[in-house]
């Protein structure tokens, strides 16, 4: 896989991650029902989207140091031991930055 295929892999999936973190935001700054049942419901989904926002966050900042190790010349090698990350794992995860063994 060429630099700029993978370059654009990384940057499309960022871009959704960005688009879906905004979404998320705008969903949580909505007023909560003054029905307290109701509250109830909307409390536990506002702690689902904290999840799903704390883990989108990650997700973002991996593919960003993705896209600076791409820049850097050194996407594909793991950041531990300086091995190849695998092509499967890199199709798989690829913002990986450890090989299969540094990573277990």
């Amino acid at each position: 896989m060429s630099d700029s295929s993978i370059r654009a892999q990384l940057t499309e999936t960022l871009a959704e991650l960005e688009h879906r973190l905004a979404s998320l935001k705008q969903y949580a700054a909505r007023s909560h029902s003054p029905d307290w049942s109701e509250q109830a419901q909307e409390r536990e989904n506002d702690e689902v989207e904290d999840a799903i926002g704390l883990e989108t966050r990650q997700s973002i900042a991996d593919l960003r140091v993705a896209l600076t190790r791409l820049d850097a010349g050194s996407y594909g090698s793991c950041s531990r031991c300086g091995e190849a990350i695998a092509p499967a794992r890199l199709h798989a995860l690829p913002a990986a930055v450890h090989c299969v063994n540094c990573a277990g």
